[in-house]
């Protein structure tokens, strides 16, 4: 947000609803993405904003993207970092080629990613999190009785790009939210289909990947970003490939991924 408002832009973040500071939804388990799309717009309604570029980080990517489908008229460009374009539905986590101790595939059962952080403070989940993330190999558990917190060595240091003082913001930050609506949406609503038939987005589009980040072993994931089948529904789509970012690669590279979102509003920007 900082380096956006030195170059003259004006930057908003907010805390989608359920998480950070924004309130809990009434019955959070019935959440689902179009709620968030839903909040973005009406919020640019509030604000008097008629068009923006929009800025989406991993699941942050599917609001953003369904936003420049359904409502292109507002968008003037999309920037994702670590997820391509994907569009929720029944298919959306094909389980039958993941691995069975898959993190979302055991976050998507009721209760279980509940009784699996319940064990530990809100802090140590987020490291654990950010450790796990940080990888380039996906997260799963190899037996029944192994949970995704257990993947974790407690004498695992943060990444040194990650500090002391970044883990107790974000900790707090979930302590105030809990995971409840975090599980509902993104993970558990991810099958949810929208009825939404030939998606694309129009507006310009940014995709930066990290070499190392662990969505790339995704099975076909790779193949769908290099090959350029996910132009096919983002047509005006620039693909840029990090050799040293992993899945947070905005925190671990933020000058790198600075540079590189300003390049594409310089180039965009009316």
């Amino acid at each position: 947000m900082v380096a956006v408002a030195n170059a003259g832009y004006k930057a908003i973040a907010i805390d989608y609803r359920g998480y950070g500071l924004s309130e809990q939804p009434a019955e959070p388990e019935k959440g689902k993405f179009m709620d968030l799309v839903d909040d973005v717009v009406a919020l640019l309604d509030t604000l008097g904003i008629s068009k923006v570029f929009l800025v989406g980080k991993d699941f942050g990517a599917v609001p953003v993207n369904l936003l420049a489908v359904l409502h292109p008229n507002r968008v003037s460009g999309v920037v994702t970092l670590g997820a391509p374009f994907m569009l929720p539905g029944p298919n959306a986590v094909p389980a039958q080629y993941l691995p069975k101790g898959f993190y979302i595939t055991r976050w998507l059962e009721p209760g279980r990613a509940e009784a699996d952080f319940g064990r530990f403070d809100v802090k140590t989940v987020i490291k654990n999190i950010y450790t796990l993330f940080s990888s380039s190999e996906l997260p799963a558990a190899t037996r029944d009785d192994e949970e995704i917190m257990d993947l974790v060595d407690p004498s695992t240091p943060l990444p040194s790009w990650f500090s002391e003082e970044d883990l107790n913001a974000y900790a707090s930050l979930y302590q105030n939210s809990g995971f409840t609506f975090a599980l509902q949406v993104p993970y558990r609503s991810l099958g949810i289909d929208l009825g939404i038939e030939n998606p694309q987005v129009t507006a310009p589009a940014l995709l930066v990947m990290g070499e190392k980040d662990y969505i790339l072993k995704f099975p076909g994931i790779e193949d769908y970003i290099r090959s350029g089948q996910v132009n096919y529904f983002v047509p005006n789509l620039e693909t840029v490939f990090v050799e040293e970012g992993n899945h947070f690669i905005h925190e671990k590279l933020p000058q790198q991924t600075n540079e590189l979102i300003l390049k594409f509003l310089a180039k965009h920007h009316n």
